[in-house]
């Protein structure tokens, strides 16, 4: 569940400027100005777009509608690394103090990135939150307002959604210890719970049921339980051209809560029921 926060460290006014959206571009210096400023909150992590609060996930819409408002009051500018050009409405981050940035790694302004981070050739983008001691592994991509927490490994190619419109819609969210397997796709508002080991390739998107390979129980739409070994699956469903299997992500085995996780073990769960990471 997801509900949107009333209250934000960001100044008011950029709901004003909101109101007036339509109107605003960049010949609008003081809009620009406020917006740049509630951006470059969220780029040092004074303020975020989403983060779990008990159960639910808390969306600051106000931290959103800044974002989006970039795209009106930013004009589009050039800038040079090295011997590549960029030519967009959005600068690339500036500040990684504390992250370890291989080359290759781009991170745009807007984007939060904890000391402790360690980016391989891979991309962040605005509104987006990485928390301290996460790894995004080569060719990962965290999407615009994603929230990744501590100590997570995203692993080669995984792909992380984003979510930008509508404001109040809630981003993808994947929680303290989690571990994604690689070419894992997370997206449209899915959310993986703490501690949890994804096994590569899996497809979670909001809608798609997560059931308990045990029981047969569905345990939820969109979400990987805490503590848990979870993979891709299809499911059989009846429709009047045939018999289709519709994609589902299955729990093999709840795991301690709190153990870091045992890389050997893990594999050994996997290769059981025919899977790897």
């Amino acid at each position: 569940m997801s509900h949107v926060r009333t209250s934000s460290p960001l100044p008011a006014a950029v709901d004003e400027l909101w109101e007036r959206r339509s109107e605003l571009s960049p010949a609008d210096t003081e809009a620009r100005h406020l917006v740049v400023h509630a951006v470059d909150l969220i780029d040092q992590g004074k303020a975020r777009v989403a983060w779990v609060e008990g159960d639910d996930v808390v969306v600051d819409e106000r931290a959103k509608r800044a974002i989006l408002l970039c795209f009106k009051v930013l004009g589009m500018a050039r800038s040079q690394v090295g011997d590549f050009q960029h030519h967009d409405l959005v600068p690339l981050k500036s500040s990684f103090d504390g992250v370890r940035v291989v080359p290759g790694a781009i991170a745009r302004w807007g984007s939060y990135l904890a000391p402790g981070v360690v980016l391989m050739p891979s991309f962040t983008n605005i509104g987006a939150y990485v928390d301290s001691g996460t790894m995004l592994d080569t060719w990962s991509t965290v999407g615009s307002c994603a929230q990744i927490g501590k100590n997570v490994h995203l692993s080669g190619g995984v792909g992380i959604g984003g979510v930008l419109e509508p404001p109040n819609a809630a981003p993808v969210v994947i929680e303290d210890e989690a571990y994604i397997g690689s070419r894992s796709m997370i997206v449209e508002s899915a959310r993986v719970g703490r501690g949890a080991v994804v096994g590569a390739g899996t497809i979670l998107s909001g809608s798609i049921p997560v059931i308990d390979a045990q029981t047969g129980q569905e345990l939820s739409r969109g979400r990987v339980p805490d503590w848990c070994v979870a993979v891709g699956a299809t499911r059989q469903k009846e429709f009047p051209g045939g018999t289709f299997g519709l994609p589902c992500v299955l729990v093999l085995r709840h795991l301690e809560p709190g153990r870091r996780h045992d890389k050997a073990a893990l594999n050994e769960v996997l290769r059981e029921h025919g899977v790897n990471t």
